[in-house]
């Protein structure tokens, strides 16, 4: 028979019960009040006595804790299964996150409940060991995926568990367990004023003036894609736009070599810069990367190529090259790395505010430092 008992100078009721191994045992209620104590007590009795007959399920211990909660606080025990959790969590992140990004958070979730198969996805969250996160990112690697890319999808996934750790669903996070795989792989490679004027002369249409732009800006491929006319502020002479992946409005002073290009078809309001790039894909063989490939094969210029276990050839030299060729100019000019990483938005100050002349003064000599290609000024 359960009892109640309290310690001298303690605020709550301890439980005096029988265990399923027929053992008298004494736990803490948590609970200060005599009668919502004894509730927690008599629950308690009940559940040792099922699990003594052999007729304690997870279902039915569930339902006694949450009778608990409900009577005591009158709050409802919350439980999730491994998909319903991972749904909401997308859900809550597509508020915060950019349309790119919520693409591929979707995807590694994709990917990681069909690494758990459909039984295991539909356990309860807390039944997530460290064993099926090495198995979903064992598969990545069975597919041809980089250490990198295994790396980031993992991080994902460990993002929405310790969203579940915060919500107090979970006790811990079985990702925390793994160590990152090691990164092997040369790093990006940049290409040379003289490259960038390859390019730009075998370049057709709106490519040349992309390329151009990419390069006097540091924006990336999609971003440079999806530019509109309203984006240039003629009468500041700068550029700005939000980047899609950051999210933080960027203001870049227009290059002078960069203004003429521009200056050769004007257009305005929200028409975009380069319209025959405008809704690409960036990705693929015939998307917007594949094609600034072709660029650089009639340009001829190739980068080191490195190949996949799956038989895929990589280039460390891409559109993204670019940016890095942006960040490398300035510092070859002797740029400050602050000066440099305002303007490539690598900062991690918020960059909201509105630029004042004075502000600007010391971006815009940081801009005139990047070579003019084809030795124009």
């Amino acid at each position: 028979m359960a009892s109640l008992w309290r310690r001298p100078r303690s605020p709550y009721w301890v439980c005096c019960y029988t265990n399923a191994n027929n053992l008298r045992c004494k736990k803490s209620t948590k609970q200060s009040d005599r009668k919502k104590a004894w509730q927690v007590c008599l629950a308690i009795e009940q559940a040792e006595s099922e699990a003594r007959n052999g007729v304690l399920t997870e279902q039915r211990a569930k339902r006694i804790i949450g009778e608990i909660l409900e009577r005591t606080t009158g709050e409802q025990l919350r439980t999730y299964k491994v998909t319903e959790w991972l749904t909401q969590w997308l859900d809550i992140k597509e508020q915060v996150r950019a349309r790119k990004t919520m693409d591929r958070y979707r995807q590694v979730i994709r990917d990681f409940i069909n690494s758990l198969g459909s039984q295991r996805a539909n356990l309860g969250l807390g039944h997530i060991t460290p064993k099926d996160i090495l198995a979903y990112r064992d598969s990545l690697i069975a597919a041809a995926k980089t250490a990198r890319t295994a790396n980031l999808s993992t991080k994902v996934v460990s993002a929405a568990f310790n969203a579940a750790v915060r919500q107090h669903l979970i006790d811990s996070n079985p990702a925390t367990a793994l160590e990152s795989l090691p990164v092997k792989g040369g790093e990006r490679g940049t290409f040379t004023p003289a490259q960038v004027s390859k390019l730009a002369r075998a370049a057709e249409g709106d490519w040349s003036g992309a390329i151009l732009f990419g390069y006097y800006t540091g924006a990336r491929l999609g971003d440079v894609a999806s530019m509109r006319w309203n984006a240039i502020d003629w009468e500041r002479k700068v550029v700005q736009f939000t980047p899609s992946k950051t999210k933080k409005p960027a203001t870049i002073p227009l290059h002078p070599r960069l203004e003429r290009e521009l200056l050769k078809k004007p257009g305005i309001g929200t028409a975009f810069l380069f319209p025959s790039l405008a809704g690409k894909a960036t990705g693929g063989r015939f998307g917007l990367s594949g094609r600034f490939g072709a660029i650089m094969k009639k340009a001829g210029i190739e980068g080191n190529r490195t190949q996949s276990k799956s038989g895929r050839t990589f280039s460390n030299l891409t559109f993204h090259s670019l940016r890095h060729s942006f960040n490398s100019a300035m510092a070859n000019a002797g740029i400050a790395e602050e000066v440099r990483m305002k303007l490539t938005g690598h900062s991690t100050r918020d960059v909201h505010m509105k630029y004042t002349h004075h502000e600007l003064e010391p971006l815009r000599a940081a801009i005139a430092a990047i070579p003019s290609i084809g030795g124009e000024p």
